[in-house]
């Protein structure tokens, strides 16, 4: 059972750094950071544009570092927010993001970039065995996912 375990988080990790490592590396060369990468790809694929709490909710990020990404590529001139959606009572957490046309550009080159390393990290793999994998993997993060929320609920009945 141990060894179930210490397989599941050397490999999870080892599986996260090696992305962080290329994000960090390609996005040098753009002259952005990491943690770009998926709020440029998904407002890539929602030309209508994304709120920060969408992107909170997709890319699985908290709001302040959320509102960090888009203050940053908001500065570079990648995104821009819908003037429509902004209001004297609106507050830009649900303003809706949008890329410019820049950032248009600048997402082409990161899409291209994910499709290379999803491509070299999938060599050797047939599609069966990546259905059969992605099913699994997300079948453990959907357990461990009730195991926290079963914590946080044991901590506030001790709380109370």
């Amino acid at each position: 059972m141990i060894d179930r375990f210490e397989k599941l988080t050397a490999g999870v990790t080892c599986i996260y750094k090696s992305i962080q490592k290329i994000k960090r590396h390609r996005m040098d060369a753009l002259g952005l950071k990491g943690t770009h990468v998926m709020c440029l790809h998904y407002l890539s694929e929602h030309p209508d544009g994304l709120t920060a709490a969408d992107l909170c909710s997709i890319c699985r990020e908290d709001k302040a570092g959320i509102s960090r990404i888009l203050s940053d590529l908001e500065k570079t001139g990648l995104i821009t927010y819908l003037s429509g959606n902004i209001s004297k009572d609106t507050k830009r957490y649900r303003a809706k993001a949008v890329l410019t046309e820049s950032g248009h550009s600048c997402a082409k080159k990161v899409t291209s970039l994910i499709m290379h390393a999803t491509v070299a990290g999938g060599l050797g793999i047939t599609p069966e065995e990546r259905d059969i994998f992605y099913r699994i993997l997300f079948k453990i993060a959907d357990n461990l996912e009730q195991v926290c929320k079963n914590l946080e609920s044991d901590v506030s009945r001790q709380i109370d």
